[in-house]
């Protein structure tokens, strides 16, 4: 057996600064241990550093705790003469953390699946429970960024309302009845929106729709 360093709980090509504890959550202040980076634009790596400033990311659960990263990041200038980005903040593998990102890539790819399996609100509770807490929006917009693999053309599909928001804002949502997925989200529920839609699929043979009035119909 050997000890166990901190920075080997953090995601690859960053250390610990130092962690601190609320009771409730967990703190890392970290750093990346790359001594340069490439520029974006014309991808040359400079290792000449302008500023830092604080980026706060969520991370996976130690113990049963929230984590929070906070990494000090980067800037660098570009040694480019003709690149047009002077000064760029330091760039990381997409699959370890990408730009902008508020969680690592390992704690997204946790948050779009609790999207896909549980969906919405019960995920939203359940995230909370495992200490990864996400709203219901933002397991929509994990969702929606990931995109869903190719599927052969429906030929049976569903019709139905869901509730953007209950009472004040409903959309339309298209199943695929033979392989049982949700395979469309239209942004409301007017007869030309699902119309539209089913323009651009003229291999359907059959829908089966919701027989309320305010249902888009087929």
């Amino acid at each position: 057996m050997r000890s166990l360093h901190a920075s080997e709980l953090l995601p690859p090509g960053f250390s610990a600064v130092v962690a601190l504890s609320d009771g409730n959550s967990t703190i890392v202040t970290i750093r990346a241990t790359s001594a340069n980076s490439p520029c974006p634009s014309c991808g040359v790596v400079s290792g000449r550093i302008h500023s830092r400033y604080p980026r706060r990311v969520a991370d996976l659960p130690i113990a049963g705790r929230r984590v929070v990263l906070m990494l000090h990041s980067r800037r660098f200038r570009s040694d480019t003469v003709r690149c047009a980005r002077r000064i760029f903040t330091e760039r990381f593998d997409d699959s370890i953390l990408k730009p902008w990102a508020r969680r690592t890539a390992r704690l997204d790819q946790i948050v779009a699946c609790l999207a896909l399996t549980p969906g919405g609100r019960p995920a939203a509770r359940f995230a909370r429970r495992l200490s990864m807490p996400v709203s219901n929006d933002t397991l929509l917009r994990a969702v929606c960024r990931r995109g869903g693999p190719s599927f052969a053309p429906p030929v049976i599909i569903g019709i139905d309302d869901w509730a953007w928001r209950r009472n004040h804002r409903y959309g339309t949502l298209i199943c695929d009845l033979k392989r049982r997925k949700t395979i469309a989200l239209l942004p409301d529920r007017e007869r030309a929106t699902a119309e539209a839609w089913l323009t651009n699929q003229p291999q359907i043979a059959v829908v089966a729709r919701d027989r309320g009035r305010q249902s888009a119909p087929a």
